[in-house]
């Protein structure tokens, strides 16, 4: 994995910027432009799925924050500015496609099963002129085939549009443990609970209480994958029983932290 310093970040973005072409379908040898994560907002006019093969890949776009352990990656459509960033010791194994090689899609977490990521991995060794007539060609076209038909998960972390609840909302996203309620957050804004409650399920679509769990949930997924204890995890990310914590993971992830552990 490479994690760019801001000044080699912009040297990339300009080699982006001469690429107006792929030069095939899929680009993603293991030392290609890809595989070089870069948090800079940028853009480009193909797809790029970022997936890592170990550790986790945050991806940030003006709307949401998007979150894929070594089983998800990041769907992020042509022309949608971004900014991508690895979590520890990851390795990032990314994908440019071009635009017509697959249905569009918005931006999103794709689920990757272990077909997938074997593709995925086998590609990144591939030549960047792989041959697409060939061998090399059949394998590419059953990836695309495998994402086309990947289906999506909830481990995305809406943004607010609303000015009054964007510095409120990012202050969550930095201190996961805070536990102050609703309410200190609306006195704060000179409005009432319902107020703020109802201004926070139209401009994300949840309430403050979801919006704040899956928050928290996101910000655990790093920890775990660093090797954190996950009684630490859980009190790190505001959680005051354990239970409490694995149960809210299991139902957005489908297994407990444990299990999440050991796949991992």
């Amino acid at each position: 994995m490479k994690y760019l310093s801001t000044d080699n970040g912009r040297a990339l973005l300009q080699q982006l910027e001469q690429l107006s072409t792929l030069p095939r379908p899929v680009l993603g040898h293991v030392q290609s432009l890809p595989n070089q994560a870069i948090d800079l907002p940028h853009r480009h006019p193909w797809v790029q799925l970022s997936y890592a093969e170990r550790g986790v890949v945050t991806v940030d776009t003006a709307d949401a924050r998007y979150l894929a352990p070594p089983n998800l990656a990041v769907w992020i459509p042509p022309g949608l500015e971004h900014g991508v960033r690895p979590g520890h010791n990851t390795r990032i194994r990314s994908l440019y496609i071009a635009a017509d090689a697959l249905p569009a899609r918005s931006c999103r977490v794709l689920d990757i099963s272990p077909l997938l990521r074997e593709l995925i991995v086998a590609f990144s060794h591939f030549p960047v002129e792989y041959d697409d007539a060939g061998a090399e060609g059949r394998l590419v076209r059953v990836l695309l085939d495998r994402l086309a038909a990947a289906p999506s998960r909830d481990l995305v972390l809406p943004w607010p549009r609303d000015p009054r609840l964007q510095p409120l909302c990012r202050q969550l996203a930095a201190q996961p443990d805070c536990a102050l309620p609703l309410g200190h957050f609306s006195a704060q804004l000179g409005l009432s609970d319902k107020t703020l409650s109802r201004a926070f399920k139209a401009d994300t679509g949840m309430s403050f209480r979801q919006w704040r769990q899956r928050c928290r949930l996101l910000a655990a997924l790093p920890l775990l994958e660093r090797g954190e204890r996950i009684t630490d995890v859980a009190l790190a990310c505001g959680y005051d029983s354990l239970s409490a914590f694995i149960a809210a993971f299991r139902a957005l992830l489908g297994r407990t932290p444990g299990d999440y552990m050991q796949q991992g």
